[in-house]
């Protein structure tokens, strides 16, 4: 189906699983993308696509009459219950061809079509993919091949496909039985038998009571002692099984934040040990990967990848030389996937390398950002300056704590400072602060830090970028009292390097910060609370600043404070 119009060429991805998402394509290069969280307002929201499409063809000024493809998929049943109806009417325009492809191959493609390499390897780990009967993507080569009456009963655990001259060849693929759900067991997994995602979603749900969270493990985990030693996995020709033996001991599941409280230590020693097990079942698949067939650069994509602290043990000690963990790793990423899929393989379109930016929402008008503040005017006082650069570098010395809105919102699960709450990082004090009065968060997530580029190797052990804040290295230990807001109870940081092409306000606003302050390094967290999706608009950021204990809003080039 190769391109043929003069006009230009739109492919929509949707990705339909949980966490689900839209992504345009417009000749070759993401054009818009959206989380449909952003949308309804709901955590890890998912299935029908109806509002994320819309997003991105209103973004666009295009109509869905407009689209030469729509690619899609999800977990469960795309195959089966077909394009019209997915959880809700889906309202997709009559005459544009609709394409299904299997769920790691959308995280292949999202990997590769965002990485910054034209040849590598691409490595996907996650909970469940499709299953082996639903995958067009099947390799020869496989760790296991089920018998046809029970394919539809092995899941995808991991992948590993090598790009080259321009095409993508499945490798390995590697498949689980579903899980042992009747055995009653406090820690099941929750889909699969075999998969690391597995694992980390259920010790998530153990210790916080839901699948959402697995995040917090990685932040619990430095509270921990090291008391476990059995292994939660073997390792066994190539292949991660989940040992099952160990789960019998732990029947201690949390209840309650206050159950959560009592028992912490409990908790946080669970924490690591499921953190070192994760890393050496990671470590161990991708070096298994490299000696099936071998590649400089390795491309990362999968909730699993969402583990910073793996990723830099991934980074530091894997056998690839350069490491590209697709920032959006996880469901949300389905979508980008899905559209360079339909762009590369459907139209046989040219691959045009990304630019790195994943700020790939809208950006509202200065009409809509004024009316949302007009709305509120009784409760604000506001006004425009074309020097809110230096004026919010004066409030952030000053130790006050700024929400920051500027630009298209970023795609995926990180605030990269477009949607941020920004504050200095010299007092623990505003780190509680931060998680007590604005985030109501738990008290031992930590914060990441932001800084400059050019000034990241002086504050931290790293000689490395990392953009997308999906990486964490240690701050060197003569910095850690200055950075303390910033600094985990390890030592280690999750930080993000910003560079002045990739975003030239903020990188300023660091650099402002630090001639104030001395260091170019500012907090930053997500512009939202907990349970809460990161801000999309002008409308929810003002709202929300009106609920809780920000200081100051900088929304594009308006200073807003609380009348």
């Amino acid at each position: 189906m190769p391109i043929s119009s003069s006009t230009a060429t739109y492919v929509l991805g949707t990705g339909l699983s949980h966490d689900g998402s839209a992504c345009l394509v417009k000749d070759g290069r993401v054009a818009v993308a959206i989380g449909k969280e952003r949308l309804t307002r709901r955590k890890h929201d998912g299935m029908n696509d109806a509002a994320a499409i819309k997003y991105c063809l209103e973004a666009a000024g295009i109509r869905g009459e407009d689209l030469s493809l729509i690619v899609q998929n999800a977990n469960f049943s795309m195959f089966e219950r077909g394009n019209d109806y997915f959880h809700g009417v889906r309202n997709l325009p009559e005459g544009v061809p609709v394409v299904t492809i299997s769920h790691h191959l959308a995280h292949a493609y999202s990997a590769m079509g965002t990485a910054p390499f034209d040849d590598m390897a691409i490595i996907v780990v996650d909970g469940c993919g499709n299953a082996f009967d639903e995958c067009i993507d099947v390799a020869q080569s496989t760790g296991v091949t089920p018998a046809v009456d029970v394919a539809h009963l092995y899941f995808e655990k991991d992948s590993y496909y090598i790009y080259r001259d321009g095409r993508l060849k499945a490798v390995f693929k590697d498949f689980s039985p579903w899980g042992k759900g009747m055995r009653g067991y406090s820690m099941l997994p929750p889909t699969t038998q075999h998969s690391i995602g597995g694992v980390y979603s259920a010790i998530s749900r153990y210790v916080f009571r839901n699948l959402d969270d697995a995040g917090k493990l990685m932040g619990l985990a430095p509270y921990g002692r090291a008391l476990y030693t059995d292994p939660m996995f073997d390792l066994v020709d190539g292949r991660v099984f989940v040992r099952y033996d160990w789960m019998k001991a732990h029947n201690r599941p949390a209840h309650g934040d206050s159950d959560f409280r009592a028992n912490f230590q409990y908790y946080a020693d669970l924490a690591r040990w499921a953190q070192g097990e994760i890393e050496r079942a990671l470590l161990y698949v991708f070096r298994s990967r490299f000696e099936m067939q071998r590649m400089p650069n390795v491309a990362y994509a999968g909730g699993v990848a969402l583990n910073a602290v793996a990723n830099a043990r991934l980074r530091k000690e894997g056998p690839f030389d350069d490491l590209y963990v697709q920032p959006a790793p996880g469901d949300d990423g389905l979508a980008i996937g899905c559209a360079y899929y339909g762009w590369l393989e459907v139209l046989e379109g040219e691959r045009i390398r990304h630019d790195g930016s994943t700020y790939l929402g809208r950006t509202y008008t200065k009409a809509e950002i004024v009316d949302a503040l007009w709305k509120y005017s009784s409760y604000l006082k506001f006004r425009s300056t074309p020097e809110y650069l230096r004026v919010t570098a004066q409030y952030l010395a000053a130790e006050k704590v700024i929400a920051w809105f500027q630009g298209g919102a970023e795609f995926g699960p990180r605030a990269l400072g477009h949607r941020s709450i920004l504050a200095s990082p010299r007092s623990r004090d505003i780190g509680r602060h931060i998680n007590r009065d604005i985030k109501f968060r738990e008290d031992f997530r930590p914060f990441a830090p932001a800084v400059t580029a050019e000034s990241a190797g002086r504050y931290f052990e790293c000689d490395f970028a990392s953009p997308y804040m999906i990486l964490t290295a240690p701050v060197r230990p003569e910095y850690r009292e200055v950075l303390a807001a910033v600094v985990h109870e390890d030592g280690s940081a999750r930080l993000q390097t910003v560079t002045r092409e990739a975003n030239p306000a903020f990188h300023e606003l660091l650099s402002r910060f630090g001639e104030l302050s001395g260091v170019p390094v500012l907090l930053n967290t997500s512009l939202n609370r907990r349970g809460m999706p990161i801000v999309e608009s002008p409308l929810e950021t003002v709202e929300f600043f009106l609920e809780c204990d920000l200081d100051i809003l900088v929304i594009d080039n308006y200073v807003v404070e609380k009348a």
